[in-house]
C-alpha cells in the first residue's frame, strides 16, 4: 500500500511540474533560436519548417500566425534598453532608424496580446505614415497624453508590448550581431 501511494504520488508530481514548465515555456515565449538586438526580441526561423516544437505549440496555443521568413521577421520590445518594463503610464520614446526593408508597422498591444484600447483609436504607425527628421530617422512618443508629432498612445494601461514587423528585409537567420542592424532605441523618458 505504501509503495503505490508512494508510486501515485511521484507520478502526479512528474505530471504537474512537466506540464507547468510546458505552460511556462509555452506562454514566456522560450522558443528556440532567438535573435536579441537592444531591447528587441525575434524569433526567425518561427514561420519556417525548421520552426522548434514550443513555438509550433505557441502557435497552436494562440492561434496567430507568424511572418514567413521569406516575407519578413517580427521584433518583441517588452522592456525599454535599461530592462525596465514598458508601462503604459510613461512617456516612452522609440527613435532612430529601422533596418532596411520594403515597409515596416509598429504596432501596441496590451498584456494579453490585444490591441491596446485607446480614445483615439490609433494602435500603431506605419513606415509610410510616419513623420520623419532630415536624417530619415524618426521619433514616435508612446505615451498616456498626447504629444506633438509621432504620438502612440497608451490608454494609461500598466504593461504593453510593441511589435516591430520589417517586411521584405535582409534581418533573419543570419543577422549574428546588433551592430549588422540598426534596431530604434526604446528609452522610458518620465513617468509619474
Amino acid at each position: 500500500m505504501r509503495l503505490l501511494l508512494g508510486t501515485l504520488f511521484a507520478l502526479s508530481v512528474a505530471a504537474l511540474v512537466g506540464l507547468g514548465l510546458t505552460y511556462m515555456a509555452l506562454s514566456r515565449d522560450a522558443a528556440f533560436g532567438s535573435l536579441t538586438i537592444g531591447s528587441w526580441t525575434a524569433w526567425p526561423k518561427t514561420g519556417t519548417a525548421e520552426a522548434d516544437p514550443y513555438a509550433r505549440a505557441s502557435i497552436a496555443r494562440t492561434g496567430r500566425l507568424p511572418i514567413a521568413l521569406g516575407d519578413g521577421v517580427s521584433f518583441t520590445a517588452r522592456t525599454d534598453d535599461d530592462g525596465k518594463p514598458l508601462d503604459g503610464r510613461c512617456d516612452v520614446v522609440v527613435s532612430g532608424i529601422t533596418p532596411a526593408a520594403r515597409f515596416w508597422t509598429l504596432t501596441l498591444y496590451n498584456s494579453a496580446g490585444e490591441l491596446a484600447a485607446n480614445s483615439v483609436g490609433r494602435h500603431g504607425f506605419t513606415s509610410q505614415e510616419i513623420v520623419r527628421r532630415a536624417d530619415g530617422s524618426f521619433e514616435i512618443v508612446v505615451a498616456p497624453r498626447a504629444n506633438p508629432g509621432n504620438w502612440l498612445p497608451t490608454g494609461g494601461i500598466e504593461r504593453y508590448t510593441l511589435l516591430l514587423r520589417l517586411y521584405d528585409t535582409a534581418v533573419g537567420i543570419s543577422t549574428k550581431a546588433s551592430r549588422e542592424v540598426p534596431m530604434p532605441a526604446v528609452a522610458t523618458r518620465s513617468c509619474p
